[in-house]
């Protein structure tokens, strides 16, 4: 059995465990989302996917490439265009300093919204996020982390390009520039300042346990975002008085 064909296995299973009728994926016109979402019309059909386009001080071409992604899997769509709650919040809330604070608004808004569509629906909210982000915490917390289920949290960003091809991912998707679109010009890799096919190279050197070929401050780098971000990949800590 193909890798697409155990994944798209693993999502029937779960959405019979949960009892719930389909999935809501977020398109971003990345390789991630349009991955995530062609796994999920190989495992229940179009007609049980929704696309969610989900604009915030976007790029016109992400509107695009999300919607020439829904039109390839022949899945129906809503947009749902966050402008406005946006600006009216970051009016309402006291300024920051950190660019962070305000960035990481727009995928909170998102996860919002895509669970409102899911529990209209009864559906399943599919994370689009792969094993290289989880292990570093390039996600936020509570934003695009804040899903029912990631069919791609065991692959590399490196094995999600193949499979994207596998699944007929149009090529321009899987050539974009990654980007969580937190603002203009904003790359994944310019932002944690490693390319993916890099970043996999020390995470997969990390997990068989030699480092041996890996440049020591490039080591030192990985390791630190692994361990900054621990929380990001645990349940909240939870108080227990000594009896």
């Amino acid at each position: 059995m193909s890798l697409s064909d155990q994944i798209a296995q693993w999502l029937r299973e779960q959405l019979a465990a949960a009892g719930a009728d389909g999935f809501v994926v977020g398109l971003s016109g990345g390789v991630d989302s349009s991955t995530a979402a062609a796994l999920a019309v190989r495992a229940v059909g179009p007609e049980r996917v929704l696309g969610v386009l989900m604009p915030c001080h976007s790029q016109p071409e992400d509107a695009r490439f999300a919607q020439k992604v829904a039109e390839t899997l022949n899945i129906p769509t809503v947009t749902v265009d966050l402008t406005g709650v946006y600006d009216a919040l970051m009016e309402a809330l006291p300024p920051s300093d950190h660019p962070l604070a305000a960035a990481n608004v727009k995928p909170r808004l998102r996860m919002i919204t895509l669970y409102y569509l899911a529990q209209s629906r009864n559906y399943l909210v599919l994370g689009s996020g792969n094993r290289t982000e989880l292990e570093v915490g390039y996600f936020t917390k509570y934003g695009d982390g804040g899903v029912d289920l990631l069919p791609l949290g065991s692959l590399y960003k490196t094995q999600v390009w193949e499979l994207a091809r596998e699944l007929g991912v149009p090529q321009e998707v899987i050539d974009r520039p990654p980007t969580a679109g937190l603002w203009p010009g904003q790359t994944d890799e310019g932002e944690m300042g490693i390319t993916y096919r890099e970043l996999d190279r020390v995470l997969q050197a990390i997990a068989a346990g030699d480092t041996e070929g890996i440049d020591p401050d490039t080591l030192k780098k990985v390791q630190g975002m692994i361990e900054r971000s621990a929380h990001k990949r645990a349940m909240p800590p939870i108080f227990h008085p000594v009896t």
